[in-house]
């Protein structure tokens, strides 16, 4: 089969399309073969050698995918793999593969692993959302915000979003935000706090502190609370901006996650997309043998929906 191999870690440059092997499926084991595989930002950041848990050399990236379990044809979405998921087929433990909805395309179903896991725990295993709070996503635009902006509409919360560029914002208010803003704007924040009446945010979700948590603070209600989802670097705050709202910061990653946050966030994910309320955006598909240039878009370019590669 054609799989993504890493030999070393560094550049995008160093994602290679090579011949394997197909993988041998074992005990509780299953063999998927990939229609299309999800790239996401930690992708990138372990082919760089950026992350704190590092895979053993040489391995094909991913986690998320979506194809058919070759031992009954069924339409699967993936959550996990051993193998990778940067290939033709993927090897999986029976409890990495999900239902796919037969409305649902493989594009799509690509899209749903990390994004709307990493979201549904923001959301409600971190930050304890409720109707009719308020909530910024301060960077509504890529696949996990996205898929935040989702699950806070169906959940019946007033959403804000933020966007970088005109294509951004007009695909965050197709998600049913109430107000849109542009992030690049340095008077975006106080401007989206008079849009949901000058009391700030019960939540915000941050998608890139390293840039904003220092202001996110300063936009917080009263016991508002900011999760943490994504970061690329230190950022400096004055704490008694915290102090002045009785906030909360609260940090998050998708590895701390238990067997049971996963389990739930799953059955709500199966939910939505059974419902309608969850409809996962893919702004690009590429084919595999483009993983280098995929990995470029996803860190150059503003986050728009959600890439994919095709076997």
């Amino acid at each position: 089969m054609r799989a993504i191999r890493v030999h070393e870690f560094g550049e995008p440059g160093v994602l290679r399309l090579e011949e394997l092997p197909e993988p041998a499926p074992v005990d509780d084991e299953v063999l998927v073969r990939v229609q299309a595989a999800g790239v996401n930002p930690v992708d990138a950041y372990v082919r760089a050698g950026a992350y704190g848990k590092l895979p053993a050399l040489p391995y094909t990236p991913g986690s998320d995918a979506a194809g058919v379990l070759q031992d009954g044809g069924a339409r699967v979405y993936l959550a996990g793999s051993l193998s990778g998921t940067y290939a033709e087929y993927a090897l999986c433990r029976r409890g990495q593969v999900h239902r796919l909805p037969d409305h649902v395309s493989f594009a799509q179903g690509a899209a749903l692993g990390v994004p709307y896991v990493t979201a549904f725990r923001a959301l409600f295993q971190r930050a304890k959302a409720l109707p009719g709070e308020t909530v910024l996503v301060h960077g509504a635009s890529g696949g996990v915000g996205l898929a935040v902006m989702q699950f806070a509409v169906a959940a019946g919360l007033m959403v804000v979003g933020t966007a970088g560029s005109d294509a951004g914002r007009d695909l965050v208010a197709a998600q049913g935000a109430a107000s849109v803003f542009d992030h690049r704007d340095p008077l975006h924040l106080p401007a989206a706090c008079a849009a949901v009446g000058g009391r700030g945010f019960d939540l915000i979700v941050e998608l890139l502190a390293n840039l904003n948590l220092g202001d996110d603070l300063t936009a917080l209600a009263p016991r508002g609370r900011v999760v943490v989802v994504g970061s690329r670097g230190t950022v400096e705050l004055d704490p008694r901006d915290l102090m002045n709202s009785d906030g909360a910061v609260l940090g998050m990653l998708l590895p701390n996650a238990t067997a049971g946050d996963v389990a739930e966030a799953h059955a709500a994910i199966g939910t939505g997309l059974r419902d309608g309320s969850l409809r996962p955006v893919v702004s690009r598909e590429l084919p595999l043998a483009e993983a280098a240039r995929a990995h470029r878009h996803l860190m150059e370019r503003p986050a728009l929906g959600k890439l994919v590669l095709v076997p």
